[in-house]
């Protein structure tokens, strides 16, 4: 069976390849005086041109000059203008094999250089095992291999070579990974890991797929389903510490593997690979299970305060006509006393002239119960639903292991107390029970006259938990969206040896006295500079009024009108094609499709067309079912394969990228702007078929759920980061995530958001990160 290549063909010729821009030519290749001292001792010109260029391969790229090879253009011009030799006699050199070979040994002393040689194949397997245990992405290892061959001044061998290092090393790491994953397991958590494969009782399914089976719509039962999987995966009592054995990106790709996998596939995996595997599945399952419950009890909290919101709304719109006949008597009655006040007359008997006495007593009685509470609040209406949370919160509580910052202590506390009362069955909440989170809101809600009313401690509890998870001043252990920051963040030490060596990478200075000497400095400089201009009235495109207040000029529309008329005729020249051809003649430009590998073997999709339409079928949203209704030949089952083996989100990223860079290289799109400032914004898409559980509800786009597309565009038109984020989560979360993992050429320097993209800690980390930020803030 033929070795499984490790590069693509464009990986490998680019790996060794020669560089083509002007400027790397002269940085590489201009020689020094002592480099033409050698070069000089040639005979005949052949020989110093064909020495100087021998001279060049083994400095970079590195490798001796092939036999029978015929430099590039680029290379043969630079050398032969600094020698002052014609590139043209380049077919005179080395007519004797002896000549080349002679010139290389000579380099090669002179140079310091030595030979790859049998040894060094196992030594440097061994060394990149190492980063294999990290990644098995083949370029990556290949890279890392020929940057340690030149740190140690070894000739590189041919490309062939390096990727059989690769492989090997590849292979050895991926056998250390296993082990670490499945030393730890016992006979019983084989045992255990075994019987996930096995259909589950009174289902058509393995274990396994029950457990990765989606959350469903936030209601209680499916809360309760959820809560049930996190406790069988519990009880598997896998070793504590699986999940920091290996590094995250190889447990992350055995994960999504085995959860491409069928139960027959993974029974017929060898042993290790098996039970790693299924390790990686379980720990990848039981975060996604975590978030996914949190995600549930959040949604379902969310839905109670609607509820008792829209109640309450409704039930003052249906009181509407009586409060008004109530305040219109009131009216009458208190103008009566008024006027019976300034006659001296009898106030009771003015009451009785306008309302029966016994009627305006049942009034009294009936405006009481039309009223609201003092605070107008509909947080009374929410006890309402206080029966529905209690048939999965005692569970959830249970199942969930959470840690609290200081500033929530009082609260886990409460949490405790929740959890005890839940044990005992018992159903008062105890006088000394912690009560310093309970916000005014809730206040005469919690505290009554016969102590801490149940029904409203434990929904305050709860709601103050949902806000603290948000902030992060509560984390839950095992979780991947609500984990501890501190795990974010490097290791203390590590943080000081780095900031001791000033390695910390930031774009600014490291010693916060400093910093901020430097940043008031600034300050004031820029504003003695705005107050100069503005006492002069020259302020750029604003001004201060009479009044004081700073008037901001509107923006005028820099494009004149005939440009409108331009538009037109020129997308009038445009032809009508199909997308399916515009697809194919853009990848045959750019070749966007190779990045779509397939998970496991790292091959790239065999039917081109094929892979094109299940890409199309996620881009305008058809999905799979109808699309291969709408093309003859292609099946379902063919799309949804591709869809599950080649297409990620890493793929969709790398993709992108090559799309960005194709138009960045264009001449014509630096029309529009150089590629260094960018802006982002989120598009909301409706949530439907299976999907419709899994959004989210914001107001401002209406009742029905849906998912938010955040995307970056830079200033040449280019989307080179798109995310999918929850529709009500500010979009000021995501910023960064677009400037930082984008696989473009892009150098962003400056970025723009609307008002939604802008928080105070998103100034902080711009500046820190070396990027200018300039948010368009509303109503500034």
């Amino acid at each position: 069976m033929p070795r499984r290549s490790l590069l693509t063909p464009a990986e490998r010729s680019g790996l060794l390849a020669f560089p083509t821009a002007d400027d790397e030519l002269i940085r590489h290749y201009t020689f020094s005086e002592p480099d033409l001292s050698v070069i000089r001792q040639r005979r005949g010109n052949h020989n110093r041109l064909g020495f100087a260029v021998q001279l060049c391969y083994l400095r970079y790229p590195g490798f001796a000059l092939p036999t029978d090879t015929e430099p590039p253009a680029s290379l043969l011009n630079i050398v032969g203008r600094q020698l002052r030799i014609a590139p043209d006699i380049w077919p005179q050199y080395a007519q004797r094999p002896e000549t080349r070979r002679e010139h290389l040994l000579e380099l090669q002393a002179w140079l310091n250089l030595t030979p790859f040689a049998v040894a060094d194949y196992r030594r440097f397997v061994h060394q990149l095992a190492e980063l294999a245990q990290q990644t098995d992405r083949g370029i990556v290892l290949a890279e890392a291999l020929v940057e340690l061959l030149r740190q140690q001044r070894i000739i590189l061998p041919a490309i062939d070579v390096i990727e059989r290092v690769c492989g090997e090393a590849l292979t050895r790491g991926t056998r250390q990974v296993y082990e670490a994953l499945t030393a730890p397991l016992a006979d019983h958590h084989r045992r255990a890991l075994d019987a996930l494969l096995m259909i589950r009782e009174s289902t058509k399914g393995s274990g396994l797929i029950w457990l990765r089976q989606p959350p469903g719509p936030p209601k209680p039962k499916h809360v309760l389903a959820h809560l049930e999987r996190l406790k069988t995966l519990r009880n598997l009592a896998l070793p504590d510490g699986l999940e920091h054995a290996v590094h995250q990106n190889r447990l992350l790709k055995l994960a999504r593997e085995g959860g491409q996998m069928t139960a027959q596939h993974l029974r017929d995996l060898e042993p290790s690979r098996r039970y790693a595997t299924l390790v990686a599945v379980i720990l990848d399952t039981r975060a996604t299970l975590i978030d996914e419950i949190i995600d549930l009890h959040d949604r379902f909290m969310g839905a109670l305060f609607s509820k008792a919101k829209r109640n309450h709304a409704d039930r003052f719109q249906q009181s509407g006509k009586a409060i008004n006949d109530k305040v219109r008597l009131y009216s009458r009655i208190g103008r009566a006393l008024l006027e019976a006040k300034q006659s001296g007359s009898d106030p009771f008997a003015a009451i009785e002239a306008i309302i029966p006495w016994e009627v305006f007593t049942e009034s009294i009685t009936e405006a009481e119960l039309l009223a609201q509470p003092e605070g107008f609040d509909f947080l009374a209406l929410v006890g309402d639903g206080f029966n529905q949370l209690r048939r999965y919160t005692p569970v959830l509580l249970e199942a969930l292991t959470m840690k609290a910052a200081p500033a929530a202590r009082e609260l886990l506390a409460a949490v405790d107390v929740l959890k005890g009362m839940n044990e005992r069955q018992a159903r008062k909440v105890p006088d000394d029970a912690p009560t310093s989170f309970v916000r005014k809101r809730w206040e005469s809600l919690v505290r009554t006259e016969d102590g801490l009313d149940r029904r409203y401690y434990e929904l305050c509890v709860l709601a103050e938990v949902k806000n603290s998870l948000r902030s992060g001043d509560v984390w839950v252990q095992g979780s991947r969206q609500f984990k501890d920051f501190e795990d974010y963040l490097l290791p203390p030490p590590r943080f000081a040896a780095q900031r001791d060596q000033r390695e910390l990478g930031l774009a600014v200075e490291t010693d916060c006295e400093r910093f901020l000497e430097a940043r008031l400095a600034v300050l004031q400089e820029q504003l003695a500079t705005v107050e100069r201009l503005a006492a002069a009235n020259e302020l750029p495109d604003a001004a201060i009024t009479s009044t004081g207040r700073l008037k901001i000029s509107p923006l005028d529309n820099g494009v004149p009108d005939e440009a409108e008329a331009l538009m037109q005729q020129a997308y009038g020249l445009l032809p009508h094609l199909k997308i399916t051809e515009l697809l194919l003649e853009v990848d045959g430009w750019t070749g966007f499709s190779r990045h779509f590998k397939h998970l496991k073997s790292g091959a790239a999709a065999e039917d081109q067309p094929l892979l094109l339409t299940t890409i199309l079928a996620d881009a305008i949203n058809l999905g799979l079912s109808k699309m291969a209704e709408s093309c003859p030949g292609v099946t379902y089952a063919k799309l949804t394969w591709l869809q599950a083996w080649h297409i990620r989100d890493e793929t969709y990223s790398a993709g992108l990228a090559e799309l960005g860079n194709a138009q960045f290289r264009q001449p014509f799109a630096a029309f529009w702007g150089d590629g260094t400032t960018s802006s982002s914004d989120g598009q909301n898409f409706k949530a439907g078929g299976r999907g419709h559980a899994a959004g989210h509800v914001n107001l401002k786009y209406g009742q029905e759920p849906g998912v938010q597309f955040y995307t970056h565009i830079s200033d040449q038109y280019a989307p080179f980061h798109t995310k999918v984020i929850n529709a009500t989560v500010r979009d000021a979360t995501h910023v960064l995530d677009g400037l930082l993992y984008h696989e473009s050429d892009l150098r962003i320097e400056e970025h723009y958001t609307d008002t939604a993209g802008f928080t105070d800690h998103l100034f902080a980390l711009m500046h820190l990160l070396g990027f200018r930020f300039a948010p368009r803030i509303r109503d500034l």
